[in-house]
């Protein structure tokens, strides 16, 4: 009996240890190393792994070069399988992914890495084949990428705006000339296209022996400045053609439409990886904001190339991945190349900063926005942030019916008015005649300032702000660029409440937002501007939502409103306007005084409208806006009258 007990516990110890060995066995598996080192290829860092041959360090460096071509992708590494075929030996099967672009085909393969058990430590037996299927040994990635066609911009109708046109890359040829030519051809060259001489006569200095260096890109049009027989008599001189996205004129929409040219170094550096020197990008403008539409997607190559290329020939690649280029989609807007043509042909001579913008107000299409030279390239027509003077008289003047105003409604139109110690006076043309109490129809024809500010008191800040916003002056609208729709501010007393009433003070407009104002005043109704009608462009499209309450603008105010600025062109400052082919048309001049000079500078206005056409005309140093920007009203109607 003791033997039995004696053999029952030995037999239950022997079976307690062998339990308790194969509960802490922690010799590590196939499947483990596998997954460790599909992780670290994953992140490019495979140093938490063994290797049978060289250091995790060293196969690092190499996994680092192969894929450097790639920088910052990474790819997602997963293991497929691990099979065994003895205990210490296994085969990993691992799936690629590269996730190039925002496509949906990646860049998928699968590898095989064979492992082996070595004193415990399981060991990859690497191979750059394992990173890449395919790779051979002193091999690593390269990528180019083929350029995708740019998208066209096109205006009303469908009317070509914006597309590839030929051009003339003019520079400097090094191969073609000694040592001692470069300053002088430099010169010469710099001078003739009128870029800067030093400037370019040190690119040239510092550029390669064998380089060609750019000067300037010329439209290739028989009426470009530089002419062939210019070019051939500067030694070295080259053109070179190509095609570039460009509108029918160099100053057509500029500002607007943009341009498209080499990415810079700052662009590049803020694109996380999506630009490379030398690639071709929306600049400014539309080709700016709507790149990603117009600019399509570029082909994409994936080959193998030497680490150390041999002098020569580089022989046949092996192309692990072509992915064709993705030509861009147009960019539909709803600009008229006449009526933009026209716009800026009418602004052409003025000397100061100076726009005009054009609107359907059935539609609150813009057909034109249009800068004269005099703005050196700011879009003043959508960024300007201006006093708007009288022209927000009609805003005042629907603030005033609201209160039981009527064109028959009395006010009092004095030479002066005084409110809290500030002087409010009529500009020195104001007629006499019409100095006394006078009916607001008067007063609005005749842009009485001070019996404008006399009725501030019938109608609050707020109430006046609200007028202005029901016909669309500071409500934005998604038009796909940036825009300035306005300013009034909702809360002021005494002078900056005078001052508001007569379109001073705090109040600022765009040209755009007073052509949405005149548009809401001819339609009725407020009117949300649009520019781009692309389906394709969802941001751009999508209905407006604008923020507060709906417009309350009533068809009969918008009536009064336009018998108000009749009186305008029929009696009043804009009488030069009444003979134009065509319907009525209905205006509203104003001039803003600005600066700290005496007596102080002005902004010219002047609105109109005639049938379906509402029109805002803009001059930032002018004189009165019957006479400055009267002018160019009229004829920008009369041309469009045709």
């Amino acid at each position: 009996m003791g033997n039995f007990r004696r053999r029952t516990s030995v037999l239950t110890i022997a079976t307690l240890a062998l339990t308790l060995a194969a509960c802490t066995d922690t010799r590590p598996t196939a499947d483990d190393a596998a997954a460790t080192f599909a992780d670290g290829l994953s992140a490019l860092d495979v140093t938490g792994s063994a290797f049978s041959t060289g250091s995790g360090s060293a196969v690092n460096a190499e996994l680092a070069a192969i894929t450097a071509a790639l920088d910052p992708l990474t790819p997602s590494v997963s293991v497929g399988s691990v099979e065994s075929s003895a205990e210490d030996q296994a085969t990993v099967q691992l799936n690629h992914v590269w996730d190039l672009d925002e496509g949906d085909a990646d860049w998928t393969y699968t590898t095989t890495a064979e492992l082996s058990l070595v004193d415990d430590v399981w060991q990859v037996a690497w191979d750059p084949a394992v990173a890449v299927d395919g790779l051979a040994v002193g091999e690593v990635l390269a990528v180019s990428s083929t350029p995708a066609a740019r998208g066209d911009i096109l205006g009303a109708e469908g009317d070509v705006l914006v597309t590839d046109r030929p051009v003339l890359r003019i520079g400097i040829d090094k191969t073609q000339l000694e040592a001692g030519q470069l300053t002088t051809s430099a010169q010469e060259l710099a001078d003739l296209v009128g870029v800067d001489s030093a400037g370019f006569t040190a690119q040239v200095a510092g550029a390669g022996p064998e380089a060609f260096v750019e000067a300037i890109v010329l439209r290739d049009e028989d009426s470009r400045e530089v002419t062939d027989e210019e070019l051939d008599d500067v030694p070295g001189a080259l053109a070179l053609p190509d095609e570039i996205a460009l509108a029918p004129t160099r100053r057509f929409a500029r500002e607007l439409l943009g341009s498209v040219g080499q990415a810079s170094a700052d662009m590049i550096e803020k694109s996380e990886g999506e630009l490379e020197a030398g690639d071709i990008t929306g600049l400014s403008g539309l080709q700016l904001q709507h790149n990603g539409q117009l600019g399509g997607t570029p082909g994409l190559i994936i080959s193998a190339t030497p680490s150390e290329p041999a002098d020569g020939s580089a022989g046949e690649r092996t192309v692990f991945l072509e992915k064709d280029p993705v030509a861009g989609e147009p960019l539909s807007l709803t600009l008229d190349r006449t009526l933009q043509s026209l716009a800026e042909d009418v602004l052409q001579d003025e000397p100061s900063a100076s726009s005009l913008v054009a609107m359907r107000p059935s539609t609150g299409k813009i057909l034109t926005v249009a800068n004269g030279p005099g703005s050196a390239g700011l879009q003043t027509a959508l960024l300007g942030q201006y006093a708007p003077g009288s022209t927000f008289k009609v805003a005042t003047s629907l603030a005033l019916l609201r209160e039981g105003f009527t064109p028959d409604s009395p006010t009092q139109c004095t030479e002066e008015l005084v409110v809290d110690g500030r002087s409010f006076n009529n500009a020195s043309t104001f007629p006499a005649a019409f100095l006394g109490e006078i009916p607001l129809l008067q007063t609005f024809a005749q842009s009485c300032n001070t019996g404008f500010i006399a009725t501030r008191d019938v109608t609050s800040q707020a109430e006046l702000a609200s007028a202005a916003a029901d016909l669309g002056v500071g409500i934005a609208a998604p038009i796909g660029i940036p825009a300035f729709f306005g300013s009034v501010p909702e809360a002021a007393e005494g002078t900056a409440h005078a001052a508001s009433m007569i379109g001073q003070g705090e109040v600022l407009v765009s040209p755009l937002a007073l052509a949405v104002m005149t548009a809401s005043v001819g339609a009725g109704e407020r009117v949300t501007p649009t520019l781009i009608t692309s389906d394709s462009d969802e941001e751009a499209t999508a209905s407006p939502s604008p923020p507060g309450e709906p417009s309350a603008l009533t068809a009969d105010e918008a009536e009064t409103l336009r018998t108000l600025m009749a009186a305008v062109v029929i009696e009043g400052g804009a009488n030069l306007l009444a003979d134009v082919p065509g319907e009525p048309v209905l205006a509203k001049t104003g001039t803003a005084e600005f600066g700290d000079e005496d007596p102080p500078r002005t902004h010219a206005w002047i609105v109109a409208l005639q049938g379906d056409l509402a029109v805002a005309v803009f001059v930032e140093d002018g004189d009165l806006g019957s006479t400055s920007g009267g002018p160019l009203m009229d004829a920008f109607l009369r041309g469009a009258a045709g």
